[in-house]
């Protein structure tokens, strides 16, 4: 939208015309590109002098604003109409996506990802379940703490309107029906904007909900959707650990409302990430109480799903820290004795990559922590950069890290009803339309390709029984009652007297590796 803004100021019978032309730019955020403010000294002694001469500079300047075009139209094809709403593709340059195969050299094109292909007894399809993030692909800018947006798609107009929400929900499920994905994912304030009360926030989000749901038709649906409590200032000391229990409240009716609108969407998943929900020093904090308003929040948020008949899944999603220094659900270990603890056992871990990193671990250890302890309901697919001590949520491009962590859903029997969600962004230096495609082809092939190799390892049975045989001294009478909790301590100390000094056997973990990596 472009301003343009004029003052006159008058000193010593001249006056002085000052013109300043700009324009608001940007996708989340607001900013005014300044492109000049020029001043015209001008000593005409007659009012209608001064009065052409400020309709001529006014017309001169009208002209150049008109000669730079807003956002809308792109430069791909599409346009705005009559009533400024987008007419045609949002991405015309951009066909369906199809496989191709291993060979293909289009980058525009699946090479693993064949999602009617049958993989151990199941379609690829539903082994992956893959999911778009609305915020990463659809709000993401490319901003950074050191730097402005350098993302601007054609379709945005630099506000933060219902409309422009409303044009972002079509721009996502074009993406979603070229992609070939049938699930997404979302915050509340990601898909429509702040109102000046909650109850007007609340009706901006009814309406563009309502046209999500006539967007999805039968066979999109959200694969989960969450509350944004963690942007908003009024949430820099938490949300449901804050010390405010206006606080505490008011993210209460939001977490109510976004749970609401995801099972109007037909979600079958609701998440809760705590960003804010920890601390940043223990002087100024009740570690204890915090924990028990947080479980008390849950508790809350597990009875109102029952009371609205919502059947989806809710997962708590651990991170260890950023923005906090200290994040209450730090790993999965973490988490689930929390869970346990507080007995809010219907809840189960979504698990980050990137996030598992964070904490020390890699993303197949979480993931097997949450697995053998039968709480594993989503991953968010996603890698960090070794050499960066953040959050970098890139693309997971990793082939032997997406075969191990094919290997925990394969172990775990599906993610059904959850699925893998591309909590990922492109960098901040992809700026071209068809990286947003690139990007989804990429992971998405990553994630295919692992679930090939790990389906190779099984099928070939080697590395299982490497393993199996590393444990096969417990495959045995005593090692039986030993797992069935019927050895006391002195049939053990029997058995070590009378076997004497044990022998120990190599682990082989250099075999193991070469068999690993011969699937790959």
């Amino acid at each position: 939208m472009w301003h343009l803004m004029v003052g006159i100021h008058q000193e010593k019978e001249r006056d002085f015309f000052f013109v300043t032309v700009g324009s608001t730019i940007g996708c989340s955020d607001f900013r005014l590109l300044f492109l000049g403010s020029v001043r015209i000294i001008v000593t005409h002694k007659s009012m209608a002098g001064r009065i052409l001469l400020l309709v001529l500079f006014m017309n001169a300047v009208f002209f150049i604003v008109n000669a730079v075009p807003e956002t809308c139209p792109a430069d791909l094809g599409g346009k705005c109409g009559e009533d400024g709403e987008w007419e045609g593709e949002f991405f015309p340059g951009v066909p369906k996506i199809k496989y191709e195969g291993p060979s293909s050299k289009n980058p525009l094109s699946y090479k693993w990802y064949n999602a009617e292909e049958v993989i151990l007894g199941k379609k690829m399809k539903d082994w992956l379940r893959f999911s778009v993030a609305f915020w990463h692909t659809f709000r993401g800018t490319g901003a950074d703490p050191f730097g402005a947006p350098t993302k601007y798609w054609p379709w945005e107009d630099g506000t933060n309107s219902i409309a422009m929400a409303k044009r972002r929900m079509r721009a996502n499920f074009e993406f979603l029906s070229k992609l070939g994905v049938d699930r997404w994912c979302f915050h509340d304030r990601d898909i429509a904007p702040d109102g000046k009360t909650l109850k007007e926030t609340n009706s901006n989000l009814d309406e563009v909900v309502a046209l999500a749901k006539e967007l999805q038709g039968d066979k999109i649906r959200p694969l989960w959707g969450t509350a944004q409590l963690f942007m908003h200032p009024r949430y820099m000391h938490g949300a449901a650990t804050s010390s405010e229990l206006g606080v505490y409240a008011y993210a209460a009716a939001q977490v109510k409302k976004a749970m609401e609108v995801t099972h109007y969407l037909g979600g079958e998943n609701y998440v809760f990430w705590g960003g804010r929900e920890g601390y940043q020093t223990l002087l100024n904090t009740d570690m204890e109480r915090e924990l028990d308003h947080m479980a008390k929040f849950l508790e809350a948020a597990a009875a109102y799903k029952k009371k609205i008949g919502f059947n989806g899944t809710l997962l708590i999603e651990p991170k260890p820290q950023e923005p906090t220094k200290h994040q209450y659900d730090w790993d999965a270990a973490t988490t689930l004795n929390f869970l346990r603890k507080y007995g809010l056992l219907e809840f189960k871990l979504n698990i980050e990559c990137n996030h598992a990193t964070l904490s020390g671990h890699s993303c197949h250890h979480d993931l097997e922590t949450a697995r053998i302890n039968g709480m594993l309901g989503n991953i968010d697919a996603n890698t960090g950069d070794p050499q960066v001590g953040w959050d970098t949520d890139q693309f997971l491009t990793d082939v032997g890290e997406a075969t191990m962590v094919m290997i925990s859903v394969i172990r775990n029997g599906g993610l059904a009803p959850g699925g893998f969600n591309f909590d990922a962004k492109l960098r901040r230096e992809s700026t071209d339309v068809e990286d947003l495609f690139i990007a989804h082809i990429s992971g998405m092939d990553t994630l295919a390709r692992g679930l090939r190799n790990a389906a190779k390892l099984i099928e070939d049975g080697s590395l299982a029984e490497l393993v199996s045989k590393r444990y096969s001294s417990f495959d045995t009478e005593l090692g039986a009652q030993i797992e069935a909790g019927k050895a006391d301590f002195e049939m053990l100390e029997k058995k070590a007297m009378e076997w004497g000094e044990p022998k120990v056997a190599s682990a082989k973990q250099e075999l193991a590796e070469m068999i690993f990596q011969s699937a790959l």
